[in-house]
């Protein structure tokens, strides 16, 4: 939470264990935040959404529980967002159409419900898109 000037975190590929602290909101510089395959687990907090520099956002293959938290739309810089492989629950959020910077979206084998929410069709310049695996319905978008 000191280290206010960071740019780029990395601390994936470990075996680091519990939630990512809330105080990670304080990191307001931070452009990458990678970690990925470790075995974190709790919700994402919503503290996540006051990283408005964040560039790349790499939280798969984790252990991550809960929704997908809304104040994820205020990313508007965002172009990676890789939540896959993780316990992830309950529906995409509608602010993800936010992030119109993004050309990488995958939230793959979770266990996400209720329709794509339309909103996606605002991300005009992504690139891949991967929802398998999860427990969506409803039409395509």
């Amino acid at each position: 939470g000191q280290l206010t000037e960071l740019r780029d975190l990395e601390l994936n590929d470990n075996s680091f264990t519990g939630p990512i602290p809330a105080h990670i909101g304080n990191l307001t510089k931070l452009q990458r935040l990678y970690l990925y395959d470790n075995s974190l687990a709790g919700p994402i907090p919503t503290e996540i959404g006051q990283l408005t520099e964040l560039r790349d956002l790499e939280l798969n293959d984790n252990s991550f529980t809960g929704p997908i938290p809304a104040h994820i739309g205020n990313l508007t810089k965002l172009q990676r967002l890789y939540l896959y492989n993780n316990s992830l629950a309950g529906p995409i959020p509608t602010e993800i159409g936010q992030l119109t910077e993004l050309r990488d979206l995958d939230l793959r084998e979770n266990s996400l419900t209720g329709p794509i929410p339309k909103e996606i069709g605002q991300l005009t310049g992504l690139w891949w898109l991967h929802l398998n695996n999860n427990r969506l319905t409803g039409p395509i978008p």
